[in-house]
Protein backbone atom coordinates (compact mmCIF):
# COMPACT_ATOMS: atom_id res chain seq x y z
CA UNK A 1 0.00 0.00 0.00
CA UNK A 2 1.05 3.61 -0.50
CA UNK A 3 1.95 5.61 2.58
CA UNK A 4 3.67 8.85 3.54
CA UNK A 5 6.27 8.60 6.31
CA UNK A 6 9.12 10.39 7.99
CA UNK A 7 12.31 8.70 9.18
CA UNK A 8 13.99 11.45 11.19
CA UNK A 9 12.37 14.31 13.11
CA UNK A 10 13.14 17.79 11.88
CA UNK A 11 11.95 20.89 10.03
CA UNK A 12 9.52 20.68 7.14
CA UNK A 13 11.94 22.31 4.67
CA UNK A 14 14.24 19.25 4.65
CA UNK A 15 14.19 17.25 1.42
CA UNK A 16 13.19 14.09 3.31
CA UNK A 17 10.79 15.68 5.81
CA UNK A 18 7.99 13.47 4.44
CA UNK A 19 8.41 10.80 1.77
CA UNK A 20 6.23 8.48 -0.31
CA UNK A 21 6.81 4.76 0.32
CA UNK A 22 5.24 1.34 -0.29
CA UNK A 23 4.41 -0.77 2.78
CA UNK A 24 2.57 -4.05 3.40
CA UNK A 25 -1.17 -3.79 3.92
CA UNK A 26 -2.03 -4.29 7.62
CA UNK A 27 -4.28 -7.08 8.93
CA UNK A 28 -6.96 -6.35 11.57
CA UNK A 29 -7.01 -8.25 14.86
CA UNK A 30 -8.97 -7.84 18.08
CA UNK A 31 -11.23 -4.75 18.07
CA UNK A 32 -9.50 -3.31 15.00
CA UNK A 33 -11.08 -2.50 11.70
CA UNK A 34 -9.08 -1.89 8.52
CA UNK A 35 -10.15 1.26 6.74
CA UNK A 36 -9.47 2.21 3.13
CA UNK A 37 -8.60 5.87 3.64
CA UNK A 38 -10.35 8.27 1.27
CA UNK A 39 -9.48 11.61 2.87
CA UNK A 40 -7.36 12.98 5.71
CA UNK A 41 -6.96 16.32 7.45
CA UNK A 42 -3.90 17.84 9.07
CA UNK A 43 -3.64 19.07 12.66
CA UNK A 44 -0.95 20.86 14.68
CA UNK A 45 -0.13 17.53 16.36
CA UNK A 46 1.06 16.19 12.98
CA UNK A 47 3.64 18.96 12.68
CA UNK A 48 4.69 18.75 16.35
CA UNK A 49 5.35 15.00 16.18
CA UNK A 50 7.15 15.19 12.82
CA UNK A 51 9.39 17.99 14.07
CA UNK A 52 10.34 16.51 17.42
CA UNK A 53 9.67 12.80 17.87
CA UNK A 54 11.62 9.88 16.44
CA UNK A 55 9.67 6.87 15.11
CA UNK A 56 8.48 4.77 18.04
CA UNK A 57 9.19 1.14 18.98
CA UNK A 58 12.63 1.29 17.38
CA UNK A 59 11.14 1.44 13.89
CA UNK A 60 12.82 3.12 10.92
CA UNK A 61 9.79 5.17 9.86
CA UNK A 62 6.47 6.50 11.13
CA UNK A 63 3.13 7.11 9.46
CA UNK A 64 1.49 10.27 10.81
CA UNK A 65 -2.13 11.37 10.59
CA UNK A 66 -4.94 11.61 13.14
CA UNK A 67 -7.99 12.44 11.10
CA UNK A 68 -9.53 10.32 8.38
CA UNK A 69 -12.68 9.30 6.58
CA UNK A 70 -12.95 6.13 4.57
CA UNK A 71 -14.57 2.75 3.99
CA UNK A 72 -14.21 -0.36 6.15
CA UNK A 73 -12.40 -3.10 4.20
CA UNK A 74 -12.12 -5.79 6.89
CA UNK A 75 -12.75 -6.26 10.61
CA UNK A 76 -10.99 -8.07 13.43
CA UNK A 77 -12.55 -11.04 15.28
CA UNK A 78 -13.69 -8.90 18.25
CA UNK A 79 -15.09 -6.04 16.15
CA UNK A 80 -18.89 -5.97 16.31
CA UNK A 81 -19.94 -2.40 15.47
CA UNK A 82 -18.85 -2.23 11.83
CA UNK A 83 -18.73 -4.42 8.74
CA UNK A 84 -17.02 -4.23 5.37
CA UNK A 85 -18.50 -1.42 3.28
CA UNK A 86 -19.40 0.86 6.19
CA UNK A 87 -18.31 4.48 5.75
CA UNK A 88 -16.58 5.88 8.82
CA UNK A 89 -14.64 8.81 10.26
CA UNK A 90 -12.27 8.94 13.24
CA UNK A 91 -9.21 10.57 14.82
CA UNK A 92 -7.16 7.46 15.61
CA UNK A 93 -4.59 6.72 18.31
CA UNK A 94 -1.49 8.78 19.11
CA UNK A 95 0.74 5.71 19.44
CA UNK A 96 -0.26 3.76 16.34
CA UNK A 97 0.32 4.14 12.62
CA UNK A 98 -1.75 7.04 11.35
CA UNK A 99 -4.03 7.90 8.49
CA UNK A 100 -1.40 9.00 5.95
CA UNK A 101 -1.68 5.64 4.23
CA UNK A 102 -4.07 3.86 1.87
CA UNK A 103 -5.12 1.45 4.64
CA UNK A 104 -5.17 1.99 8.39
CA UNK A 105 -5.97 -0.14 11.42
CA UNK A 106 -8.06 1.60 14.07
CA UNK A 107 -9.89 0.41 17.18
CA UNK A 108 -13.57 0.41 16.25
CA UNK A 109 -14.52 1.83 19.66
CA UNK A 110 -13.10 5.24 18.70
CA UNK A 111 -14.73 5.28 15.25
CA UNK A 112 -18.01 6.88 14.16
CA UNK A 113 -20.30 6.46 11.17
CA UNK A 114 -19.54 9.11 8.54
CA UNK A 115 -22.13 11.89 8.21
CA UNK A 116 -24.25 11.06 5.16
CA UNK A 117 -24.89 14.65 4.11
CA UNK A 118 -21.25 15.54 3.38
CA UNK A 119 -18.40 13.96 1.46
CA UNK A 120 -15.30 12.17 2.69
CA UNK A 121 -13.11 15.29 2.55
CA UNK A 122 -15.58 17.37 4.55
CA UNK A 123 -15.99 14.56 7.09
CA UNK A 124 -12.23 14.11 7.51
CA UNK A 125 -11.95 17.68 8.80
CA UNK A 126 -14.11 16.96 11.85
CA UNK A 127 -13.06 14.08 14.14
CA UNK A 128 -10.04 15.28 16.13
CA UNK A 129 -11.29 18.83 16.59
CA UNK A 130 -14.87 17.74 17.34
CA UNK A 131 -13.74 15.17 19.92
CA UNK A 132 -11.40 17.70 21.54
CA UNK A 133 -14.08 20.39 21.67
CA UNK A 134 -16.81 18.02 22.90
CA UNK A 135 -14.67 16.46 25.63
CA UNK A 136 -13.51 19.90 26.76
CA UNK A 137 -17.04 21.28 26.98
CA UNK A 138 -18.80 18.32 28.57
CA UNK A 139 -16.15 16.14 30.26
CA UNK A 140 -13.66 18.77 31.49
CA UNK A 141 -15.55 22.07 31.87
CA UNK A 142 -18.89 20.32 32.52
CA UNK A 143 -20.72 23.28 31.04
CA UNK A 144 -24.13 21.76 31.82
CA UNK A 145 -23.31 22.29 35.53
CA UNK A 146 -23.22 26.07 35.96
CA UNK A 147 -20.94 27.48 38.71
CA UNK A 148 -22.61 29.93 41.06
CA UNK A 149 -22.12 33.59 40.23
CA UNK A 150 -20.60 33.50 36.76
CA UNK A 151 -22.30 34.54 33.55
CA UNK A 152 -23.64 31.63 31.54
CA UNK A 153 -21.00 32.28 28.90
CA UNK A 154 -17.85 30.73 27.49
CA UNK A 155 -14.82 32.50 26.07
CA UNK A 156 -13.09 30.46 23.35
CA UNK A 157 -9.57 31.74 22.72
CA UNK A 158 -8.41 31.00 19.18
CA UNK A 159 -11.91 30.66 17.78
CA UNK A 160 -10.88 30.47 14.12
CA UNK A 161 -8.62 27.42 14.49
CA UNK A 162 -9.80 23.88 13.98
CA UNK A 163 -10.71 23.16 17.61
CA UNK A 164 -12.11 26.64 18.20
CA UNK A 165 -14.28 26.36 15.10
CA UNK A 166 -15.69 23.06 16.34
CA UNK A 167 -16.19 24.34 19.89
CA UNK A 168 -18.20 27.36 18.76
CA UNK A 169 -20.58 25.17 16.78
CA UNK A 170 -20.98 22.45 19.40
CA UNK A 171 -21.58 25.02 22.14
CA UNK A 172 -24.28 26.65 20.02
CA UNK A 173 -25.88 23.34 19.01
CA UNK A 174 -25.82 21.60 22.40
CA UNK A 175 -25.92 24.34 25.07
CA UNK A 176 -27.54 27.66 25.93
CA UNK A 177 -24.18 29.33 26.56
CA UNK A 178 -23.38 32.80 25.27
CA UNK A 179 -20.37 32.14 23.06
CA UNK A 180 -17.55 34.69 22.94
CA UNK A 181 -14.78 33.85 20.47
CA UNK A 182 -11.44 35.54 19.90
CA UNK A 183 -9.97 36.36 16.49
CA UNK A 184 -7.45 39.03 15.50
CA UNK A 185 -7.96 39.49 11.75
CA UNK A 186 -11.01 40.68 9.84
CA UNK A 187 -11.32 37.42 7.90
CA UNK A 188 -11.09 35.24 11.03
CA UNK A 189 -13.51 37.49 12.90
CA UNK A 190 -16.01 37.05 10.06
CA UNK A 191 -15.38 33.28 10.17
CA UNK A 192 -16.19 32.88 13.86
CA UNK A 193 -19.28 35.07 13.58
CA UNK A 194 -20.48 32.93 10.71
CA UNK A 195 -19.95 29.81 12.83
CA UNK A 196 -22.29 31.23 15.46
CA UNK A 197 -20.26 33.22 17.99
CA UNK A 198 -22.48 35.73 19.77
CA UNK A 199 -19.56 38.09 20.40
CA UNK A 200 -16.04 38.41 18.97
CA UNK A 201 -13.06 40.02 20.70
CA UNK A 202 -9.44 40.49 19.62
CA UNK A 203 -6.90 38.35 21.49
CA UNK A 204 -4.03 40.55 20.25
CA UNK A 205 -5.28 43.22 22.66
CA UNK A 206 -6.06 42.93 26.41
CA UNK A 207 -9.15 40.76 26.65
CA UNK A 208 -10.45 41.61 30.12
CA UNK A 209 -11.52 45.16 29.16
CA UNK A 210 -13.19 43.83 26.01
CA UNK A 211 -15.15 41.27 28.07
CA UNK A 212 -16.20 43.97 30.53
CA UNK A 213 -17.40 46.16 27.65
CA UNK A 214 -19.83 43.42 26.57
CA UNK A 215 -21.73 44.01 29.84
CA UNK A 216 -22.78 40.38 30.17
CA UNK A 217 -20.76 39.61 33.30
CA UNK A 218 -17.66 37.50 33.88
CA UNK A 219 -17.83 34.24 31.90
CA UNK A 220 -18.04 31.08 33.98
CA UNK A 221 -16.01 29.14 31.41
CA UNK A 222 -12.85 29.86 29.42
CA UNK A 223 -11.40 27.50 26.82
CA UNK A 224 -7.91 28.35 25.52
CA UNK A 225 -6.79 26.58 22.36
CA UNK A 226 -3.52 28.42 21.69
CA UNK A 227 -0.84 30.67 23.25
CA UNK A 228 -2.23 30.07 26.73
CA UNK A 229 0.92 31.34 28.44
CA UNK A 230 0.56 34.73 26.74
CA UNK A 231 -3.04 35.12 27.86
CA UNK A 232 -2.93 33.62 31.34
CA UNK A 233 -2.95 36.86 33.36
CA UNK A 234 -5.80 38.19 31.23
CA UNK A 235 -7.78 34.97 31.74
CA UNK A 236 -7.30 35.11 35.50
CA UNK A 237 -8.64 38.67 35.49
CA UNK A 238 -11.69 38.10 33.30
CA UNK A 239 -12.96 34.68 34.44
CA UNK A 240 -15.73 34.47 37.05
CA UNK A 241 -15.03 33.38 40.64
CA UNK A 242 -15.42 29.59 40.87
CA UNK A 243 -15.14 29.46 37.11
CA UNK A 244 -13.62 26.63 35.09
CA UNK A 245 -10.68 26.97 32.73
CA UNK A 246 -9.55 24.44 30.11
CA UNK A 247 -6.62 24.40 27.73
CA UNK A 248 -5.21 22.11 25.05
CA UNK A 249 -1.88 23.61 24.04
CA UNK A 250 1.59 22.90 25.46
CA UNK A 251 3.14 25.95 27.13
CA UNK A 252 6.69 25.41 28.40
CA UNK A 253 5.44 26.34 31.85
CA UNK A 254 2.14 27.43 33.33
CA UNK A 255 1.95 29.33 36.62
CA UNK A 256 -1.69 29.05 37.76
CA UNK A 257 -1.27 30.67 41.16
CA UNK A 258 -3.34 33.65 39.96
CA UNK A 259 -6.38 31.37 39.76
CA UNK A 260 -6.28 30.52 43.49
CA UNK A 261 -8.00 33.71 44.69
CA UNK A 262 -11.00 32.93 42.50
CA UNK A 263 -10.94 29.18 43.19
CA UNK A 264 -10.81 28.55 39.45
CA UNK A 265 -10.43 24.91 38.44
CA UNK A 266 -7.96 24.08 35.66
CA UNK A 267 -8.50 21.25 33.19
CA UNK A 268 -6.19 19.93 30.50
CA UNK A 269 -7.81 18.13 27.60
CA UNK A 270 -6.12 15.51 25.42
CA UNK A 271 -8.43 13.59 23.16
CA UNK A 272 -5.92 10.72 22.92
CA UNK A 273 -6.10 9.91 26.65
CA UNK A 274 -8.85 7.31 26.30
CA UNK A 275 -7.02 5.37 23.59
CA UNK A 276 -3.57 5.81 25.19
CA UNK A 277 -4.75 4.20 28.42
CA UNK A 278 -7.58 2.03 27.06
CA UNK A 279 -9.88 3.60 29.64
CA UNK A 280 -13.12 1.81 30.56
CA UNK A 281 -15.07 4.53 28.74
CA UNK A 282 -13.05 4.38 25.52
CA UNK A 283 -16.24 3.69 23.56
CA UNK A 284 -17.51 7.18 24.41
CA UNK A 285 -15.46 8.53 21.50
CA UNK A 286 -17.28 6.39 18.98
CA UNK A 287 -20.64 7.41 20.44
CA UNK A 288 -19.52 11.04 20.47
CA UNK A 289 -18.63 10.91 16.78
CA UNK A 290 -22.01 9.39 15.95
CA UNK A 291 -23.64 12.30 17.81
CA UNK A 292 -21.52 14.76 15.82
CA UNK A 293 -22.52 13.05 12.57
CA UNK A 294 -26.18 13.39 13.57
CA UNK A 295 -25.74 17.11 14.23
CA UNK A 296 -24.05 17.50 10.83
CA UNK A 297 -26.86 15.67 9.07
CA UNK A 298 -29.42 17.84 10.89
CA UNK A 299 -27.63 20.94 9.59
CA UNK A 300 -26.66 22.13 13.08
CA UNK A 301 -22.90 21.68 12.61
CA UNK A 302 -20.96 22.14 9.39
CA UNK A 303 -17.56 20.96 8.30
CA UNK A 304 -14.63 23.23 9.09
CA UNK A 305 -12.68 22.19 5.97
CA UNK A 306 -11.46 25.36 4.27
CA UNK A 307 -8.87 24.07 1.79
CA UNK A 308 -8.56 20.73 -0.04
CA UNK A 309 -5.40 19.41 -1.68
CA UNK A 310 -5.32 16.39 -4.00
CA UNK A 311 -3.98 13.76 -4.28
CA UNK A 312 -2.76 12.45 -0.93
CA UNK A 313 1.02 12.40 -1.37
CA UNK A 314 4.18 13.68 0.28
CA UNK A 315 4.35 16.92 -1.72
CA UNK A 316 0.84 17.99 -0.78
CA UNK A 317 1.28 16.86 2.82
CA UNK A 318 4.47 18.93 3.11
CA UNK A 319 2.52 21.95 1.89
CA UNK A 320 -0.19 21.30 4.48
CA UNK A 321 2.40 21.02 7.27
CA UNK A 322 3.95 24.33 6.16
CA UNK A 323 0.59 26.05 6.39
CA UNK A 324 -0.15 24.53 9.79
CA UNK A 325 3.19 25.72 11.11
CA UNK A 326 2.43 29.28 9.98
CA UNK A 327 -0.25 29.44 12.75
CA UNK A 328 -2.44 31.55 10.44
CA UNK A 329 -4.79 28.88 9.11
CA UNK A 330 -8.54 29.16 9.35
CA UNK A 331 -10.47 25.92 9.81
CA UNK A 332 -8.92 22.71 8.49
CA UNK A 333 -6.69 21.65 5.58
CA UNK A 334 -7.84 18.41 3.94
CA UNK A 335 -6.17 16.01 1.49
CA UNK A 336 -8.36 13.73 -0.62
CA UNK A 337 -7.82 10.81 -2.98
CA UNK A 338 -4.85 8.77 -4.07
CA UNK A 339 -3.22 9.31 -7.45
CA UNK A 340 -4.30 6.34 -9.59
CA UNK A 341 -1.16 6.66 -11.68
CA UNK A 342 1.07 5.81 -8.74
CA UNK A 343 2.37 2.27 -8.40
Amino acid sequence: MRAIVYRHPGPIDRADALIDVELPRPVPTGHDIMVAVRAISVNPVDAKVRAGAAPFDGRDERILGWDAAGVVEAVGPEATHFKAGDEVFYAGDLMRDGSNAEYQLVDERIVGHRPRSIGFAEAAALPLTAITAWETLFDRLKVDDQPAGGARAILIIGGAGGVGSAAIQIARARTDLTVIATASRAETQDWVRDLGAHHVIDHSRPMAPQIAALEIGAPAFVFSTTHTDRHLADIAELIAPQGRFALIDDPASLDIVAFKRKAVSVHWELMFTRSLFDTPDIGEQGRLLDAVAELVDEGRIRTTATDTLSPINAANLIEAHRRIESATTRGKIVLEGWDSLQA
